[in-house]
């Protein structure tokens, strides 16, 4: 349980550092500053892979592949299923999980598929703290300039985007999706793209199951029991 809570953590965590969200926000208040969420260009079957690097090169380099595998309304909202798959350190296979994010950048459902599991949905609860919390990262951001970056995948003319505070730049391009992300540097990792993808589809197939915690519990029981009786 752990494990899929990291995950789903870190999922998080990427979408917010980049600060994605449709650009439908950015235009509601054409007074307000502009907002790094700009840089969401959602296109079905389009994606992008990037090569992630702790900033001290302790660990070997790994991949993370981001692509929009399909769209559903949700509560009258247009939501974008962004699928996410990160290189496992261990067994370095790939594993995936995707999010359907709606117009105001609202997690809305999680679907994850462990190695030899079926796949599993949750929801994605948020409440006002983390809506607030969230708001307040995204307006960290200010625009620099237009500037060349060149990464394995090519040269692409990016706006660059640096934090208020600390440390974080981002390179967009517009010709990049789902994030537009080109090059990220954060305070403890760095990102390159190293691919652009076209034809994306759903890593996660089969039949999904709607995630009990009760059952999660119950098996995670049966398990120190069955681990006691073998010692």
């Amino acid at each position: 349980m752990n494990r899929i809570r990291m995950t789903l953590l870190a999922a998080a965590c990427c979408l917010l550092i980049t600060g994605s969200v449709t650009a439908q926000l950015g235009s509601m208040n054409p007074f307000s500053k502009p907002n790094i969420t700009e840089i969401f260009k959602p296109v079905v079957g389009g994606g992008a892979v990037y090569e992630m690097q702790h900033t001290d090169k302790s660990d070997a380099p790994t991949q993370m592949e981001m692509s929009v595998v399909g769209k559903e309304m949700f509560e009258g909202q247009q939501g974008w299923w962004m699928e996410m798959g990160h290189t496992d350190r261990k067994t370095k296979e790939m594993q995936y999980m995707k999010m359907l994010v709606t117009s105001d950048f609202q997690p809305k459902k999680i679907v994850f598929q462990q190695p030899g599991k079926g796949a599993m949905e949750m929801a994605f609860p948020a409440d006002a703290k983390d809506k607030n919390q969230m708001k307040d990262e995204l307006e960290k951001w200010h625009k620099v300039g237009m500037e060349p970056i060149s990464v394995p995948a090519g040269t692409f003319l990016c706006q660059h985007w640096k934090k208020d505070s600390g440390v974080g730049d981002v390179w967009a391009s517009d010709k990049i999706t789902p994030m537009g992300m080109v090059k990220s540097v954060q305070e403890h990792e760095t990102m390159v793209l190293v691919k652009v993808i076209s034809g994306a589809t759903d890593h996660i197939t089969g039949p999904v199951t709607k995630f009990d915690p009760q059952m999660m519990r119950q098996q995670a029981m049966e398990k120190r029991q069955q681990q006691k009786k073998d010692q």
